[in-house]
Order: structure tokens, then C-alpha cells, then sequence
């Protein structure tokens, strides 16, 4: 335990220094939330009660999809690596430290956004905030399983920003968060279930959602979960 725990510190001071997570995790997703929150809710006042989980589903998306898989690429399509390996390290290490890391960058991010929209568009807080934080968790935590497999199967750096804005743009744009999805049509509405955006911008702006409406994203959770599995045994025997 205390081996993963000076490994998360070690992970997140890394992470302070690196331009790509800081852009992606902080800068980027805090403008677009200063900027887009003040046109949003100048031209759709309504907009206000859905504000909080609409920034933090942005911002979320784009820290793990965009930020985290190039990091991860570092480790596992590098040297770093058979390091892990000579020193008898797990491989899985370098996944749980970097996911822990990144997991707390992002919910920063959200409780920033959670604690000035209010301030500054006078956006509506969640009716439940308990459970909008859990959700909020789970939510970052299945987005950071998908960003593990992007990163443990992709191994070129301009491939991997080409598949990770093929999986980010279109999280955005039929999530919901930028407008409405029955603005959609059939096909686009149907094709943005097949993402984790989502699914956890419906439950984020629900106040007391059924048991069952938790299932969609454990679904993506464990079908992500065992293909990254799948892909770190490949990376263990080459």
C-alpha cells in the first residue's frame, strides 16, 4: 500500500509538470467553462440548471480521452517499461498510479467548476449532492479505463491523437452537453449511447435515478476492463 501510495505522489508531481495533462485536465477545460458558460446561459437561460455536469462531463472527456493515453503510451511503448520488468514491477503499476493520479486532477477540475458556476453564471447546484459527486466519480473512473485502452493499444503517438479525438469530439457533440440530443437525428441519437458521456451526463442531471440506470456505464466499465487486461498480457509477452 505504501509502495502505490509514493508512487501516486511521484505520478501526480509528474503530472504537475507535464504541459499535455496540465492543458488538457486544467487549462482548456477551465476556459472552455469560462467562455462557453457565460454564452450559454446568455443565450439559454435554461441552460443554468444543467451547466455543472455539462462543464464537468467536457472537461472529464477531455482530460482522460486526450490527456491521459499519451502518458500511458510513455511507459508501456518505451523503455520505462522493460524497467518495470527488470525490477520485477508489476505492469499494472504504472496504470493504477497513473489512473489515481489522474482521477484526482479531474475531479479538482470538476469541484472548480462545481464551486464557481454557481458564483459566476448562477448556475442550479445539484439537488443531490452526494450522489452527483458518486456519480461523478464513477463516471471518471470508466472514462480513465477507456483512456487505458487507448493507450495500451496504440503505440504511435500520431495515431493515438488521431483515435482519441475520433473518441472525444464525438463524446461531446452527442452527449447532450452542447445542446439538446432530440435535435438529433435517429442515427446520431442511437450512435451516442455507444459512449460513456452519455450515459453519465443522464445521470448527472437526474436528482434520484433508478439502480438500473447505473448499469450502462458498469457495462462499459468491465467490457473496458477486460480488454485492457487483454492488451497489458500482450504487452507483457512481446
Amino acid at each position: 500500500m505504501k509502495t502505490i501510495l509514493y508512487g501516486v505522489s511521484v505520478q501526480f508531481k509528474m503530472d504537475l509538470r507535464s504541459n499535455t495533462l496540465l492543458v488538457t485536465c486544467y487549462a482548456v477545460p477551465l476556459l472552455f467553462f469560462l467562455i462557453m458558460g457565460g454564452i450559454f446561459t446568455s443565450l439559454m437561460p435554461e441552460a443554468k440548471q444543467t451547466l455543472i455536469p455539462a462543464m464537468s462531463i467536457m472537461g472529464i472527456s477531455m482530460g482522460a480521452f486526450i490527456g491521459v493515453p499519451p502518458s500511458m503510451v510513455e511507459i508501456y511503448a518505451t523503455d520505462i517499461k522493460k524497467m518495470y520488468m527488470a525490477n520485477k514491477i508489476p505492469l499494472s503499476f504504472g496504470i493504477i498510479t497513473l489512473g489515481i493520479s489522474a482521477f484526482i486532477h479531474l475531479m479538482i477540475t470538476s469541484i472548480l467548476i462545481f464551486i464557481f458556476a454557481p458564483i459566476m453564471f448562477h448556475a442550479a447546484i445539484p439537488s443531490n449532492i452526494p450522489h452527483y459527486f458518486i456519480t461523478l466519480a464513477l463516471f471518471i473512473i470508466v472514462s480513465l479505463t477507456v483512456a487505458c485502452v487507448l493507450g495500451l493499444g496504440v503505440k504511435s503517438q500520431a495515431k493515438l491523437t488521431m483515435y482519441s479525438q475520433a473518441l472525444f469530439l464525438p463524446s461531446i457533440m452527442l452527449s447532450g452537453i452542447m445542446f439538446s440530443t432530440k435535435l438529433l437525428p435517429n442515427t446520431l441519437e442511437t450512435i451516442g449511447f455507444l459512449f460513456p458521456a452519455t450515459w453519465g451526463y443522464r445521470l448527472l442531471t437526474q436528482s434520484n435515478p433508478s439502480i438500473s440506470s447505473y448499469f450502462p456505464l458498469c457495462i462499459f466499465f468491465f467490457v473496458v476492463l477486460f480488454i485492457s487486461i487483454g492488451f497489458l498480457k500482450k504487452i507483457k509477452s512481446e
